[in-house]
């Protein structure tokens, strides 16, 4: 079998969730001795992060002059270096002045946003007309809507959705213009299938698609029982692990939070590993709460299980997530667990009172938080189940679902041919 998955930016040389599962759909098809190809359209040379098996191709179908009005980004610069801030000051009202002549030439920013998916939607078209696989696996909508926006396809697709089905197409989580919406819904018709992380993502699936949907969660590395986390005496570590993005991430509640513990538990430290925009504004809080002795920012790591090995209590305060890796790693690794009922994935993951819990609010945090620290004997029992409760989600089983799921949709096909 012939098959495609694209990954229409963001792949190369970016080690996020997205292109770590691309890189394992890539692998599991591979070692079935299929022909597979990850394709990519993005304006940059570089490689991908994670490990391929050496039969996958990677191809960059990027071809400049092609038509494109690019829209320039901008973030505020929140650090304190003077001539950061003035660069990026620069950067950002030069990007403003770009965007707004290019809206007044294109007579508005929906008309800029259709010419640009419809530019590259004919070039992918091009491209896959001339490669004719077999399956197509997107590992977004916005992959989805750029392949199908020119031209539908006759070969079935499947669209790997790597966090809540609304999130893609709604406006759930802000700043998605009305016209993007319909856009990104109108291209679940094209779909042969889609696969959601956990059974109830099911419901949030829009009503204009009609396909097979499967439940596919994505693979977690097992732990061996010599790799469980061992308590220690002394120094004990709660750990986080993570972009630095507080909108999301919401790290600031774990430093509030450890505010009112850290005086009573000055043998506890929290350690955060990841980068971000926000890691400033993090350290600044740390600072004024004369936190600098016990809170400590890693930086990034490439060995998150070790750093995972070294902890006694894993904290993972998202606002919203879909099937969060750093924590299904900290399970597995044998780390009780703290984390918000409200958040997405992190409610399906942890079972309140038998892996970790699950609180309401700040409040109950700190209160479950300082259980946790207190009671070593409730950090192994919640650890220990943790562990077999991630053994569903070992790379086999995921592999054999996904294996599974492409023969149903090719099956489909040439019965519909027949």
């Amino acid at each position: 079998m012939k098959i495609l998955i694209v990954q229409h930016r963001n792949f190369l040389n970016v080690c996020g969730g997205t292109e770590k599962i691309c890189c394992f759909i890539a692998n599991t098809f591979a070692k079935q001795k299929h022909e597979v190809t990850i394709a990519t359209n993005e304006d940059v040379v570089g490689e991908p992060v994670f490990f391929l098996e050496p039969n996958v191709r990677v191809e960059n179908i990027y071809t400049d002059g092609l038509g494109e009005r690019p829209v320039l980004p901008y973030y505020n610069y929140k650090g304190s270096n003077p001539i950061l801030w003035l660069y990026h000051k620069l950067r950002k009202k030069r990007a403003k002045l770009h965007n707004k002549l290019l809206f007044r030439k294109m007579k508005g920013p929906e008309n800029v946003y259709l010419h640009n998916v419809g530019v590259r939607s004919k070039h992918w078209h091009e491209y896959i007309t001339t490669s004719k696989p077999d399956l197509i696996v997107t590992m977004s909508t916005a992959s989805l809507v750029e392949i199908t926006y020119y031209r539908p396809f006759g070969i079935p697709i499947v669209n790997s959705v790597n966090g809540r089905p609304d999130y893609d197409y709604t406006d759930v989580l802000g700043a998605r213009p009305d016209y993007e919406m319909r856009c990104l819904e109108a291209s679940y018709k094209h779909l042969s299938g889609i696969q959601v992380l956990f059974e109830s993502y099911k419901e949030f699936l829009p009503e204009s698609f009609g396909g097979i949907a499967k439940v596919i969660a994505n693979p977690v590395p097992q732990q061996t029982e010599q790799s469980k986390v061992n308590s220690k005496s002394g120094k004990h570590v709660i750990a986080h692990v993570g972009t630095l993005f507080t909108s999301c991430k919401q790290q600031h509640k774990i430093i509030e939070i450890f505010e009112k513990l850290g005086p009573e538990f000055p043998q506890w430290e929290v350690h955060f590993y990841g980068t971000g925009v926000d890691l400033d504004e993090l350290k600044k809080m740390v600072k004024r709460a004369n936190l600098e002795q016990q809170i400590h920012f890693k930086g990034f790591t490439d060995q998150p299980l070790e750093v995972m090995r070294a902890a006694d209590i894993f904290v993972f305060p998202s606002k919203y997530e879909g099937f969060p890796l750093a924590l299904t790693e900290a399970m597995a690794t044998g780390l009780p667990t703290i984390g918000y009922a409200y958040c997405s994935g992190v409610n399906e993951l942890i079972a309140d009172g038998k892996t970790g819990f699950l609180v309401a609010d700040d409040a109950a945090f700190e209160q479950r938080l300082r259980e946790m620290m207190l009671k070593e004997a409730l950090r192994t029992a919640l650890g220990n189940n943790a562990k077999k409760a991630m053994e569903q989600y070992s790379a086999a089983i995921i592999e054999a679902s996904w294996i599974d799921f492409a023969e149903e949709l090719t099956q489909l096909k040439t019965k519909q041919e027949g």
